[in-house]
C-alpha cells in the first residue's frame, strides 16, 4: 500500500508506463532544479523542453509580477496591448507572408487550431504527418500523432496518414552506397497516401526536427520537396516548431535553414519560456479565407494578456542577447563533448541535432535486442540523476536508448561541460 508521501498515492499517472521522477522538486533557478532534500539537478531538458531562458529568469519573474497586478485575463473578445504587441513582433521575426497570429496556451491546442483552419480553407479533411510524430493529446493533434498513445482509445479521426521518417542513422530505403535515399522514400510515401486518399487532402503537419521521434533532423532539401508534394495536391504545409522555434536550433526558426516558408506555423513551449503560451501564425490570405468561412476557435484563454506579456519579454531577451548565435556556440560545444564521449564509449552510436536540440543514441552490443537499448537508456538516466543531471530518453518501446538533450539557451559553457562529464561518468558506471 502506498504511503501518503508517494506521488502515486494521489496523482493520476499520465505518462503511459513511465513513472514519476524520484524526489520532490522544491525550486528551480537558471539551469538547475533543486529537490526538497537539497539535491541539485542540472536540467538538460529545459523543463518540458520549454524553459529556453532557464528557470526563474529575473525578467520573466518581473513581468509576471507586474502584469498579474495590472491585467491578467479578459473576455475572449477583448484585446489588450500585450497581445497586439506580441502579434506584431512575432510577424516582424518571420518572412512574408506570415503576419497573422492567434495566441493560445498549449502546443496541442495550437495544432488543433491550425488543422481546423487548414480543413476549413481547403475544404478537405485528410491530414499527413510523420510515423514517429508527436503533436499533442487533443483530438485532431492526437490523431496526427503516431509515436505513442494510439492503442486502446477507439477510432482516431478519419483521414489521417503516416509518412515514413527520413532517419539517416537507421535508413529504411537506401541508395547504392547504403545511405538514406529520402527522395525515393518520400515518393513512395506519397504514392501510398494517394492510393488511400479519398481526394480530400487538407494538410501536412510535421516538425522540422522530430523531437519525441528521436531527434531526427530532416535532411537538407527534404522540407522543400515536402512543400512541393503538398502544394501539388492543394494541401497546406503546417510546421510544428514547438521545440525548434525561437532560437533553439541556432536560427530563429528551424525552417530558415531550408528557405521554406510554411503556410501555417505553430509555436508553443519556447514562446512562453515555460509558461503556457502558444501561437498559430499564417498569411493574411489564409486568415481571410478562414474568416469568410466562419473560422471558430473560441477558447477560455485565447489572446490572454498575462502570457502575452511574458512572450514579449521572451522576445526582448532573445533579441538583446543574440541567443540564436549563443545556441549555435553552445550546441557545437555540446556535440563536440558528446562525440568525445563516443570515442571512449562504443555504446554511443550516433550524435545528431541542431543548436541546443541534440540527440544521442545508444546502441547495444552486436546481436542484442533493441529492448536492450531501452534498458541501457533507463539505467544511464537513473545514474545521471543520482550524479546530479536530469536527462530525458525517448519514452517509446525500441527507442529508449535515445536521449533528447535540450539545455537552456542561457546555460554557461561550464554547465554544458559539467553535464557532459556527468553523462560520461554515468556511462562508465553502467557499462563498466
Amino acid at each position: 500500500m502506498l504511503d501518503d508521501t508517494a506521488p502515486e498515492r494521489f496523482l493520476v499517472r499520465y505518462a503511459g508506463r513511465g513513472a514519476f521522477s524520484p524526489g520532490i522538486i522544491d525550486r528551480a533557478e537558471g539551469s538547475s532544479v533543486f529537490t526538497e532534500d537539497g539535491r541539485e539537478l542540472l536540467d538538460f531538458t529545459s523543463g518540458q523542453m520549454s524553459a529556453i531562458l532557464g528557470h526563474a529568469h529575473p525578467e520573466i519573474v518581473a513581468t509576471v509580477r507586474e502584469q498579474v497586478g495590472r491585467l491578467d485575463h479578459l473576455y475572449s473578445g477583448m484585446v489588450s496591448r500585450p497581445v497586439l504587441d506580441l502579434a506584431r513582433r512575432l510577424a516582424a521575426t518571420l518572412p512574408e507572408p506570415l503576419e497573422k497570429a492567434l495566441l493560445l496556451t498549449t502546443g496541442a491546442e495550437a495544432n488543433e487550431a491550425a488543422l481546423r483552419m487548414a480543413k476549413l480553407v481547403t475544404g478537405g479533411h485528410e491530414v499527413v504527418s510523420f510515423a514517429r510524430s508527436w503533436h499533442g493529446m487533443t483530438q485532431a493533434a492526437a490523431s496526427a500523432t503516431y509515436s505513442a498513445g494510439r492503442a486502446g482509445y477507439g477510432p482516431s479521426v478519419p483521414g489521417n496518414f503516416a509518412l515514413p521518417v527520413p532517419d539517416a542513422f537507421r535508413p529504411d530505403i537506401v541508395d547504392g552506397d547504403g545511405n538514406l535515399d529520402w527522395r525515393r522514400q518520400l515518393d513512395l510515401g506519397f504514392d501510398l497516401i494517394d492510393a488511400q486518399s479519398v481526394g480530400s487532402l487538407a494538410a501536412c503537419l510535421v516538425e522540422p526536427v522530430l523531437s519525441s521521434g528521436g531527434v531526427i533532423d530532416l535532411p537538407p532539401g527534404y522540407l522543400a520537396a515536402l512543400r512541393d508534394k503538398c502544394h501539388e495536391r492543394g494541401m497546406l504545409l503546417i510546421l510544428d516548431e514547438a521545440q525548434t522555434g525561437l532560437c533553439r536550433t541556432g536560427d530563429w526558426y528551424a525552417f530558415e535553414r531550408d528557405g521554406v516558408v510554411p503556410d501555417i506555423l505553430v509555436l508553443s513551449k519556447t514562446l512562453g519560456a515555460g509558461l503556457p503560451l502558444a501561437a498559430v501564425l499564417t498569411s493574411a490570405d489564409i486568415e481571410q479565407r478562414a474568416h469568410e468561412r466562419g473560422f471558430l476557435f473560441f477558447t477560455t484563454h485565447v489572446n490572454d494578456p498575462l502570457p502575452a506579456a511574458v512572450g514579449n519579454t521572451v522576445l526582448d531577451v532573445l533579441t538583446r542577447e543574440r541567443l540564436d548565435l549563443r545556441a549555435r556556440e553552445l550546441g557545437s560545444l555540446l556535440r563536440d563533448g558528446l562525440r568525445d564521449l563516443a570515442v571512449r564509449h562504443p555504446v554511443i552510436g550516433d550524435v545528431r541535432g541542431r543548436g541546443l536540440l541534440v540527440g544521442l543514441e545508444l546502441v547495444p552490443e552486436a546481436g542484442a535486442a533493441r529492448s536492450d537499448a531501452d534498458k541501457l537508456g533507463a539505467a544511464v538516466t537513473r545514474r545521471c540523476a543520482e550524479l546530479g543531471l536530469h536527462m530525458n530518453i525517448v519514452q517509446l518501446p525500441g527507442m529508449g536508448g535515445t536521449f533528447r538533450i535540450a539545455p537552456p539557451l542561457t546555460a554557461t559553457d561550464g554547465e554544458i561541460e559539467r553535464g557532459v562529464d556527468i553523462l560520461g561518468r554515468a556511462l562508465s558506471d553502467v557499462t563498466g
